[in-house]
């Protein structure tokens, strides 16, 4: 029994969607894996930013604050 063009047609149409559809879950898994890492890079981006933020105002503190007296006892 020959298949008729019809269903031969259909069954190539059916393999292409198929097709298809794995190449579009693959594209999208590969653009989640993107924007992950892009994620991950800026949340380091920014806490890097933050500690360097607040080491300079750390240093500029040191820098502004005059030392300690001594007290009466010790000075002489």
């Amino acid at each position: 029994m020959r298949k008729s063009a019809r269903s031969r047609a259909e069954e190539q149409f059916s393999a292409t969607q198929k097709k298809a559809k794995q190449a579009l879950k693959e594209k999208e898994k590969a653009e989640r894996e993107i924007a992950d890492r892009v994620a991950k890079l800026r949340a380091l981006r920014l806490a890097k930013e933050a500690a360097d933020k607040e080491a300079a105002a750390e240093k500029a503190a040191a820098e502004n604050k005059k030392p300690a007296r001594l007290p009466q006892a010790h000075r002489r």
